[in-house]
């Protein structure tokens, strides 16, 4: 995981903790590109409108909310390049008590989302999809008569290529007949199969691609994949061959709702991957530290090759390494805990890196 996005799942986990006595928690997304000025003139309006609730310390927060927004607003010329995000309300859980908060920031990627509302929550699910994983997975699904080829890519299933092939339905034939049509009709699978394994490869070869799943009804998959037409290094791709019903675009949508257990596995396979060549490279060469003393002082000498540092880590210690690491060129990588790796990995203190060359 990015230390910008610990550092969002964090916001989400807190904010999703506040609940308003009343209506009166107000969340603003504003779309990158977005006129403020028209965000301006909304919120002013709703302040207006705001005069006409009938509680009177809802009213109170309400407008003393929108005034704080719009305050804030103040502060930017124009929308930022990813858009704006804020959250504003009385979070107090004491009756007739203020505490007036408000978040404001841009998010870590575009959003292109237009909200206003006032709640007794605040609006998340927006926030929440920017978590979900954005590296790409080959999808597959075929059977005998035909193949779709698409990608996921965040939560966007994309159809890139839909195939139907001129294998016939099985029917009995006497005599010699049904050996030539038996015949025939195999040939007829393996040059679709291969044509189907082609246009994977031609899909697929992009090195973003983290795993490929291949679904269908009936055994076509298996064949599909123990059969040898994928190449060797799409083959390695593969990360599952599940049963599913339909094999066009709405197979790939099935697809993915079947796989979601190897998604996710796979995106933590990358921490504890990183957290086992860590472990070996302590052990065997001198060639990984550990502890924030000997992790900065590497770091500032521009050996380290990888960052590791655990989610437990406060947001602060989590921006201030990864700057480091960035400023000269280290990757980063911020370990989940629910793993034993990643509990590992706590257990050194939580800041740990991968070198470029020995130290001593």
């Amino acid at each position: 995981m990015q230390a910008s996005k610990l550092k969002l799942k964090r916001l989400i986990d807190e904010l999703e903790s506040y609940r308003g006595r009343h209506t009166e928690l107000v969340t603003v997304y504003v779309p990158a590109g977005y006129n403020l000025d028209s965000v301006r003139q909304q919120l002013a309006e709703e302040q207006s409108t705001a005069s006409n609730i009938k509680s009177k310390s809802t009213r109170k927060n309400v407008i003393d909310a929108l005034e704080k927004i719009q305050q804030e607003l103040k502060l930017y010329p124009k929308t930022p390049p990813n858009g704006l995000i804020i959250f504003c309300g009385n979070v107090s859980d004491r009756e007739g008590k203020q505490d007036l908060r408000l978040w404001a920031f841009e998010p870590p990627e575009p959003i292109n989302v237009r909200i206003y509302r006032c709640d007794q929550k605040f609006v998340l699910e927006p926030l929440k999809e920017l978590l979900q994983p954005k590296a790409e997975y080959g999808l597959i699904a075929i059977d005998n008569s035909e193949a779709t080829i698409g990608l996921l890519s965040g939560k966007r299933v994309v159809v890139l290529k839909n195939m139907d092939s001129l294998v016939p339905n099985k029917f009995r034939v006497g005599g010699q007949s049904a050996n030539r049509f038996q015949n025939v009709r195999e040939n007829l699978k393996k040059a679709f199969y291969k044509q189907v394994a082609d246009a994977a490869e031609n899909a697929f070869s992009s090195p973003d691609i983290k795993g490929i799943i291949i679904g269908g009804p009936g055994p076509v998959k298996e064949n599909f994949y123990n059969g040898n037409y994928l190449s060797k290094q799409l083959k390695q791709k593969v990360l599952a061959v599940k049963d599913i019903s339909y094999t066009n675009e709405y197979g790939l949508t099935e697809l993915v709702e079947r796989s979601k257990d190897v998604i996710k596995e796979r995106e933590l396979y990358d921490e504890k991957e990183a957290v086992r060549r860590l472990m070996y490279h302590i052990a065997k060469d001198d060639l990984a530290v550990y502890g924030e003393k000997d992790v900065v002082e590497a770091l500032s000498m521009g050996a380290v090759e990888l960052l590791l540092l655990s989610e437990t880590l406060d947001n602060e210690k989590i921006e201030h390494l990864s700057h480091l690491a960035k400023e000269t060129g280290a990757d980063v990588i911020v370990v989940s805990n629910d793993t034993p790796e990643g509990e590992q990995l706590a257990s050194l203190s939580g800041v740990a890196a991968i070198l470029r060359y020995k130290l001593k």
